[in-house]
Parts: C-alpha cells; structure tokens; sequence
C-alpha cells in the first residue's frame, strides 16, 4: 500500500523536472537564436562573426572582455625593408624616440632566411606594443630579396614600407669599407667592381652594385603594393636634415610630429647626427664604431664609370617613385 500511495508524489516531481528541462531548452535556443542572428550579416554585408566577437564575449561572460590597455605582441604595422648603408639604423633609432612607436632593435631577418619559422615565431620576436603604437621592424635586405614582396603582402596588405636610399656610389663604397672590416685582406674595389676592366664591363651582380639598382628592387614591391604605402627616405638629407627626414616619416606613419630637430646635434667627428637624449636615456648618444668609417680612395676614373652605369638607372628610379634625389 505504502508504494501505491507514493506513485502520485513521483508523478509529480517526474513533471515538475520535466518542466524545468523543456523550459531550460527553451532559453537555451533562445540565447542560441539571438546569438545566431546578431552573427548575420546585414543588408550591407558588413558584419559577421568577426564582427561581432565583442559582444558575444559580453553575452556569455563579462569576466571574458580584453582590457584594452594590457600589453601584447603585434605583428609589425610598418616595415624598414632598405637599403643596406643607406642609413637604416639611423632612422630605427631616431624613429624610436616616439612614444607611439614600439621597435625591434635586431634584425629578424624573417621574410629572406627564416621564413619557415612561420608567423608565430616572427610574432615572438615582436616588442609588447599598447593599442595605438606601432610595432615596426627593419631588415635592409628586404628590399632586393625577390620573395619578400610577396611574403609580406601575404602578412599585411595594408603594411607601411620605408626605404632609406642613398647614392647608389657612395652606397656601393659604403658597403665594399663594410666588407673589408669583416674580411681583411679581399680584392679592391677596383677590381670587384668590373668583369673586365680594361673593356669597363661593370659587375652589376656584385651585392654592392647590385644592390644600388633601386629601380629593378622597386619594380618587384610596386607588383604587390601601391606606391602609397611606401615611403622613401633621402639618405643624404638624413644626414644633412635629421628632422625634416623624420618629420616626413612621421606624416606617412600617421603620426603627430614629436621628433624634432631638438632631438639632434651634428657629431663632426663622425660626419652625422646624433641623438641629444636616445630612448631611456638622458645622455647623448651616437651610434656605435660600425657607423662613420673612413672610406677608402677609389679611383676617379672607376667612381666616373659608376656614374655613368648608375644614371639610367636612377633616372628611372627617379620617375617610378615620383622624388628627383639629383644623385650625379
């Protein structure tokens, strides 16, 4: 009797579970479907998934939302991609006195000799940037590696590129002086510079000849990105008009003019500038030994010939980048 008379009390909490499930289901699918519709796009198109990661990280936990202000690592936004001895570490170092600007200071070499590291391991090598600041890297070789172009634009379509470049002469003796403080006792520049110099056949594929024909580097990066996500630093002026470089740089960055020419002052000794007061520093800095070498004499009449091979090539340099830098 006693089972009999509790059938009716079972009965009872069996529907009253049953109702607590349909009714849990119910808001389950409501929360599903208003989740579903917010991820649709609109009549535009323009929002999705993507779109709408925010408010579904609000809809299922408040805890979840990302401080806006935490550190992280970026992939760069801007790129130094050359020329070597152009002045490329000069203008890392004068670009990272602004307090929006977050720089590696190595050279990663990613998109010429590491690239199958993949992204992440690119990401790790990046400084924690804030929202607002852009990360940037430089590595000179970039600019004559015939893979990077495409490589990047993989990365980012919308990336910054700067070139710092310099008479394609005073480059080449610039980098042979590199050279020859590396590895005593090579060939001179004389005889580097030619296949044959009693017939005056230059040696274009000599890396510090090669490496001055900018037009046929440019060619490459135009095929991938509009000329105006690049610009282009006047190497000499970067010497002779620290500020007046860095304040162009800064305008293509997007950024507000806080490198002045406050920030410089003309080391004699060296032959260019120096920082009055470098980043986490109050003490005047100049870049290191490697910088300002004595150029050894090169030989009028192989420095004329050099001119005269580079001029069309720099005239045309000149037209694609739309900037006369009245190289003789």
């Amino acid at each position: 009797m006693a089972t009999f008379s509790n059938a009716p009390l079972d009965l009872r909490r069996l529907l009253q579970r049953l109702v607590i499930m349909l009714s849990f289901s119910i808001i389950c699918a409501s929360i599903l479907y208003l989740l579903l519709r917010r991820c649709e796009p609109d009549a535009g198109g323009s929002s999705g998934w993507n779109n709408n990661k925010t408010a579904l990280r609000e809809i299922l936990s408040a805890s979840d939302s990302v401080d806006a202000n935490r550190p992280g690592k970026d992939l760069p936004h801007a790129l130094i991609i050359g020329v070597k001895k152009g002045g490329t570490r000069a203008l890392l170092e004068f670009l990272r006195l602004h307090p929006d600007i977050r720089a590696l200071g190595a050279e990663p070499h990613f998109f010429d000799r590491h690239y199958a590291r993949g992204l992440g391991w690119y990401r790790s090598m990046m400084p924690k940037a804030l929202n607002g600041q852009i990360v940037m890297e430089k590595t000179p070789r970039y600019f004559v590696t015939p893979e990077t172009p495409g490589r990047i634009h993989a990365m980012s379509r919308d990336i910054k590129l700067m070139v710092v470049v310099r008479n394609p002469v005073t480059r080449a003796v610039s980098d042979y002086t590199q050279i020859t403080s590396k590895t005593p006792g090579i060939p001179s520049f004389e005889s580097l510079a030619f296949k044959n110099r009693s017939t005056g056949h230059i040696d274009s594929l000599w890396s510090p000849l090669y490496i001055g024909l900018y037009a046929r580097h440019l060619q490459r990066w135009l095929a991938y990105f509009p000329l105006s996500q690049m610009h282009f630093v006047h190497g000499e002026r970067l010497i002779s008009d620290p500020a007046g470089e860095l304040g162009r740089v800064q305008d293509f960055l997007g950024l507000q003019r806080i490198i002045t020419d406050k920030h410089f002052y003309f080391n004699k000794t060296k032959g260019f500038p120096c920082l009055k007061k470098p980043e986490g520093s109050s003490k005047p800095h100049c870049l290191g030994k490697t910088k300002g070498r004595t150029h050894p004499r090169i030989d009028p009449e192989v420095i004329q010939k050099l001119r005269e091979f580079y001029q069309p090539h720099n005239l045309k340099f000149y037209q694609m980048a739309g900037i006369d830098f009245g190289w003789q």
